[in-house]
């Protein structure tokens, strides 16, 4: 199948790059490199030894990413490309609506010109907001507490009106519990800009040296051990799910959301301890309050991404922290040259 992938070079678009090239599909990257380098294209081709080309350019430019999918045909398309922080989003709000709304509406402008109806959508779990039952499921309400979460619902709503009004067109809505980890070569992972608001990107840092200590947010939520508790899943096991929402495209129409985790919880301090592990020394980490908006749990239940996907999360919370520090502990500074962060 002919793919062309938006935000390919980033952490989870890389990813399923060498999943989707591995499986004997190909690939068209289109990126604009504002928050990820051109070189984890560079070594997933060394990975793969597969051949793809890569488009620099915004998914606003309408025009051109017209060109690039009309000159290009895809059979499917899988979107990446988008802002992701939840901190970040309350600070730059019109920001996080431009790309992440208005350049969905760009790419659907796009797929139109090149005659192509299947996408495969990098949602997210904040689409769901405070959980009125848990484990989430797909028909739990949606009510997103931060922009992020917001601008990623109402993605959702315009993907699905969009694959409601023409026959063949569906949209395969991925709805991401708590990416983490690395290839396990070692080569390709996650190189966030600046400060890192996710968990273990942080830890990751703190472990090289790169800052000096953990920040919990918060200890006395109602959980076992006053930590807040996510559902954590390897990013092989997430990008493998893009290539089995592939095949469901091929045959579906209209939109579907899924859940993709594990449903299982892990809380902060239970991962501090299985990284340490991973490192083989103590890591400092000290307590913060809580942050606005951070809620005490979230689990998937991934029953039906199970069975209509035929696709389920393999790799251990051992294989996720090992992963991830295998990459760091060899690119302690991501893909560049060391420098301020």
């Amino acid at each position: 199948m002919k793919v062309l992938v938006t935000g390919g070079a980033g952490y989870i678009g890389s990813h399923t790059l060498v999943e989707l090239l591995g499986q004997g599909h190909e690939a068209l990257v289109v990126d604009s490199f504002s928050n990820s380098s051109p070189k984890a294209l560079e070594r997933v081709r060394e990975l793969t030894n597969g051949h793809f080309e890569s488009v620099d350019c915004d998914i606003r430019d309408t025009a051109r990413l017209s060109e690039t999918a009309t000159g290009y045909r895809p059979d499917a398309v899988i979107h990446f490309a988008g802002l992701k922080s939840v901190g970040e989003s309350a600070r730059k709000a019109v920001d996080y609506y431009d790309v992440n709304v208005a350049g969905t509406v760009s790419l659907l402008r796009a797929m139109e010109a090149a005659g192509s109806a299947k996408i495969i959508f990098s949602s997210s779990a904040t689409v769901y907001g405070e959980p009125r039952y848990l484990p989430f499921d797909e028909d739990h309400p949606l009510g997103p507490t931060n922009v992020y979460g917001q601008t990623k619902a109402i993605a959702e709503q315009l993907l699905t009106d969009w694959a409601g009004q023409g026959e063949g067109r569906a949209a395969i809505l991925l709805r991401y519990f708590n990416p983490v980890g690395a290839h396990a070569s070692g080569r390709i992972g996650e190189d966030p800009r600046g400060v890192p608001e996710n968990l273990m990107p942080f830890l990751a840092q703190v472990a090289a040296g790169r800052r000096e200590s953990l920040r919990i947010w918060g200890d006395d939520y109602p959980t076992p051990d006053g930590t807040g508790i996510r559902d954590y899943i390897h990013v092989t096991d997430l990008a493998r799910a893009h290539v089995a929402a592939l095949d469901r495209a091929a045959t579906a129409s209209g939109a579907l959301p899924y859940n993709i985790g594990t449903g299982q919880g892990v809380s902060v301090k239970e991962m501090l301890s299985a990284f340490e592990r991973a490192v083989g020394r103590k890591l400092p980490a000290e307590v913060h309050p809580r942050r606005p908006g951070d809620i005490a749990e979230s689990r998937a239940s991934c029953e039906r991404a199970n069975r209509e996907l035929r696709w389920r999360a393999e790799r251990s919370l051992d294989d996720m922290v090992q992963s991830l520090w295998a990459w760091q502990s060899a690119n302690p500074w991501g893909y560049e040259a060391p420098h301020e962060a």
